[in-house]
C-alpha cells in the first residue's frame, strides 16, 4: 500500500475565491496545493470586462501569503450584452483564460447571465476566431424540469447543438455529473472537455438525505445517482484526457448555507488534492491521479505543465468543524471527519 506519493504540482481549473475578506480566509488553502486556478467570475458585481478582471486579479495577488507561488487565471462572465470586442480585448490580455456561460437564474450569483444563447452567437463566433475558451454551467433553467434531470437536457437542447455550430470553439464543460454528460464528453469532436469536482466523485445524492438535510452537501448541479458517480470514476480510470480537475470549491458562511433557503456550493479548497487522492485510491486508480490533476488541464488550455512537486503522505488527519470566513465561519466538506491524506 502506497504510503506516500509524490506529484508533479496540480492545477485546479474551476474556483471561486469570492473577494475581501472572504478571499483572504480561502485563498491561502488553494495556494499551498496549487499552482494556477481558473478563477471564476461570478462576483457581485460580475467580471464581465478586462479591466475588472485585472482589477480583480490584482486584488487576489495582492491577498496571497508571504512566499507563495500561485497565479490566478481570470475568465469573464458572458452576458446578453457582452460584445465581440470585449473577446478580443480578453484574448490580448494574456491573462484572461476564458469566458463562463452561467444559463441565467442556474446557480449562485448567476442573475446577470445569458438569458437565451442565441442572444451570444457572435461572442461565440469570436471567441471561436481567436481560440478563447468557453466554460459551461451546464444545466437548463426551466423549472418544469427536474433538477436531476437538468444537466442531461441541457446537452441536448444547448451544448451540444452549439458544439456543432461552432467547431472551432474550445470548451470546458464544467464540473460533470452524470452518465449522459460522461457519454457526451468521450464521444464529442476535438475541443471539448470537462472538470470534475470532488464531491460528485466521493457522494451521490443519498448524502443530502442522510439523518436529515445535510446543507453542506447541496450544490449546483446537484450530486446524482450512485450509476452516475460511478460512470465518472470509470472514465477517470480509463484515463480519458479529455476529464481533469476543477474543485467548483465555493465558500459561503455558515448561516447562509443552513438556511430556509440555503446556497449551493461546497467548500473543498482546504483539502483540494487530498480528496482527489482518497477517491482515486478507493477506486484503485491512484496512478491516474497525477495526469488528471496536473498534466490534462494544461494541456488543454495550452499552458506548460508545472515543474515543481507536491507529497502526498498517507496520514489521516481531521478536519475542524469550521474554519474563519469573512465575518463568520464556513463549514468544510467533511468536517468533523477524517481524510486519509494529508499534504506534507
Amino acid at each position: 500500500m502506497t504510503q506516500q506519493l509524490v506529484m508533479r504540482r496540480p492545477d485546479d481549473w474551476h474556483l471561486h475565491l469570492r473577494d475581501g475578506e472572504a478571499l483572504r480566509a480561502v485563498l491561502p488553502h488553494t495556494a499551498a496545493r496549487f499552482a494556477r486556478a481558473i478563477i471564476m467570475p461570478n462576483l457581485k458585481p460580475p467580471v464581465t470586462t478586462v479591466a475588472a478582471a485585472q482589477a480583480y486579479r490584482d486584488r487576489i495577488r495582492a491577498a496571497l501569503p508571504a512566499g507563495a507561488a500561485f497565479e490566478p487565471l481570470m475568465t469573464l462572465y458572458l452576458t446578453d450584452g457582452t460584445t465581440p470586442e470585449e473577446i478580443e480585448r480578453a484574448r490580448a490580455s494574456g491573462f484572461i483564460h476564458g469566458a463562463k456561460l452561467y444559463p441565467a437564474g442556474a446557480t449562485t450569483h448567476s442573475d446577470a447571465g445569458v438569458t437565451r444563447i442565441a442572444n451570444i452567437e457572435a461572442v461565440l463566433e469570436r471567441m471561436s476566431a481567436v481560440d478563447l475558451p468557453l466554460q459551461v454551467h451546464g444545466e437548463v433553467t426551466d423549472p418544469g424540469v427536474d433538477v436531476f434531470d437538468r444537466e442531461a437536457r441541457f446537452i441536448d437542447e444547448i451544448l451540444a447543438p452549439a458544439v456543432e455550430r461552432h467547431p472551432r470553439l474550445r470548451v470546458v464543460f464544467e464540473h460533470v455529473t452524470t452518465r449522459a454528460a460522461v457519454e457526451f464528453v468521450r464521444a464529442a469532436r476535438a475541443g471539448v472537455a470537462a472538470t470534475v469536482t470532488p464531491q460528485h466523485l466521493l457522494l451521490n445524492r443519498n448524502a443530502l438525505f442522510a439523518g436529515g438535510i445535510r446543507p453542506h452537501h447541496y450544490c449546483l448541479p446537484v450530486l446524482k445517482t450512485e450509476a452516475d458517480r460511478q460512470a465518472l470514476l470509470d472514465v477517470l480510470a480509463s484515463g480519458n484526457p479529455r476529464f481533469f480537475l476543477g474543485t467548483d470549491s465555493a465558500p459561503h458562511e455558515r448561516h447562509t448555507k443552513e438556511a430556509a433557503c440555503g446556497c449551493a456550493g461546497c467548500y473543498s479548497a482546504h483539502a483540494g488534492i487530498e480528496l482527489y487522492a482518497e477517491a482515486f485510491e478507493a477506486h484503485g486508480m491512484l496512478a491516474r491521479l497525477e495526469d488528471f490533476a496536473a498534466s490534462f488541464g494544461a494541456d488543454f488550455y495550452r499552458l506548460p505543465r508545472n515543474q515543481d512537486t507536491i507529497t502526498l503522505i498517507r496520514e489521516p488527519w481531521m478536519v475542524p468543524g469550521h474554519l474563519p470566513f469573512a465575518h463568520g465561519t464556513l463549514v468544510p466538506l467533511r468536517a468533523g471527519e477524517l481524510i486519509a491524506w494529508r499534504l506534507a
